[in-house]
């Protein structure tokens, strides 16, 4: 789960643009360490907010606090709300989120981009992140930027496990995705270029989000066209050109799987919890594929 602020942290444009322009700090060092594009689960399936963010991650005071024009921000806008009523209970590091999520940003560090989905939403969605945003505690996180991890977490496979009406459409990770039996266990997996499975499913995967960016921003829309161009409103249509782009990436992932390509939910459903009972049963053997960092 992405990291949740409980006091508003967040800053629009303008703020974020005058803060990002000023000269570096004391500590040499420029904002745009700590002001940092943020996103939510609305975010990801409608049009992007613009929305930014001040983020001290596990920073100590005197470390932020050199940060100046952010830091007095926070000062001025966070603090209060962060030391008084029921919150001041939880007041900790003030200037810093109240759940920074250390073991994320650790699992992040090095990768040039990851995905998220959104914690409730209609459509099962997942979304390509620059590392620089921080995604919050809206969203799912998922620190990988390999396209085959992508598309099987975005095939039918996954979706056949989602009980989406029954939950109100939550994505719980305990049980969608922790439970989860990939192909192959993550981390074994061969690499993409290695084996033909996995180059046809992150081939799959890539022109699915190809096709998708291009619907969601084409050249030369107009503003009010493009505000009806969102991930919710696309799904809802459901046009051919994305059925078939999912219906490709699905006949990628069910063949690394070794399963036929019609099974009805119900019969896949029962494939993966048998190919999960047989995992958890005989522990894997030595690694037979290349470890990925």
């Amino acid at each position: 789960m992405g990291p949740s602020p409980k006091a508003p942290f967040d800053i629009d444009s303008t703020l974020a643009t005058k803060m990002l322009a000023e000269p570096v700090n004391v500590n040499g060092r420029p904002n745009s360490d700590v002001v940092r594009p943020v996103t939510s689960g609305i975010d990801l399936v409608q049009r992007p907010r613009g929305m930014w963010t001040i983020d001290f991650a596990m920073m100590p005071l005197d470390k932020a606090e050199q940060y100046e024009a952010p830091f007095e921000h926070v000062k001025k806008v966070v603090h209060p709300v962060r030391t008084q009523g029921r919150r001041a209970k939880s007041a900790g590091d003030w200037w810093q989120y109240a759940r920074p999520r250390p073991a994320m940003r650790a699992a992040l560090t090095g990768k040039a981009r990851f995905f998220a989905t959104p914690g409730v939403t209609k459509h099962r969605i997942f979304v390509w992140l620059d590392a620089r945003v921080l995604s919050n505690q809206r969203t799912l996180v998922y620190a990988r930027e390999d396209d085959y991890f992508f598309g099987v977490l975005h095939s039918r496979a996954t979706g056949t496990q989602l009980r989406e009406v029954e939950s109100g459409f939550r994505y719980t990770p305990t049980t969608c995705f922790e439970t989860f039996p990939f192909p192959w266990p993550p981390g074994r997996e061969p690499a993409e270029d290695a084996d033909v499975r996995v180059a046809a499913i992150a081939q799959a995967a890539r022109e699915l989000v190809r096709l998708r960016d291009g619907w969601l921003n084409p050249p030369g829309a107009a503003e009010a066209d493009l505000k009806t161009r969102t991930l919710t409103n696309l799904y809802n249509q459901r046009p051919a050109w994305l059925g078939h782009a999912h219906a490709r990436l699905d006949a990628a992932v069910l063949d690394a799987y070794g399963f036929l390509a019609d099974l009805a939910d119900e019969e896949l459903l029962a494939c993966l919890l048998a190919l999960n009972a047989e995992r958890a049963l005989t522990p894997p053997s030595p690694l037979s594929y290349t470890q990925k960092a």
